[in-house]
């Protein structure tokens, strides 16, 4: 997995790349979530686009960096998630929990209403 950071608006955007897997990764993001929350950027928005696959670690590392944003007082939307991680999402019921949007722009957007 790559992540790439691109600050868009009042919203950070990580793009996510590639295979989501957990593991040394996953502390990789969660410690990235905590250096933008310490930075003040609290209305996060993750680009699944290019997310090819997630395994069940994966969802544990977006529903840990939810919970760490989320108790830091920010917002943490998904963008862009393919078929697949939808299905993903429904399946586990984690469609309900995340809040979801069909682009990026349309994330970043909501942060303003």
């Amino acid at each position: 997995m790559r992540v790439k950071t691109v600050e868009k608006y009042n919203a950070v955007v990580i793009e996510l790349k590639g295979n989501v897997m957990g593991g040394p990764e996953a502390q990789e993001f969660s410690d990235l979530l905590h250096k933008l929350i310490d930075e003040g950027k609290k209305n996060i928005v993750i680009d699944l686009a290019d997310t090819k696959f997630m395994n069940s670690s994966g969802l544990g590392m977006l529903i840990s960096g939810y919970t760490t944003i989320k108790n830091g007082g920010g917002v943490f939307k998904l963008a862009n998630a393919t078929d697949k991680i939808e299905s993903l999402l429904v399946i586990t019921k984690l469609i309900t929990i995340f809040d979801h949007y069909t682009s990026v722009n349309e994330a970043v957007n909501s942060f303003a209403v």
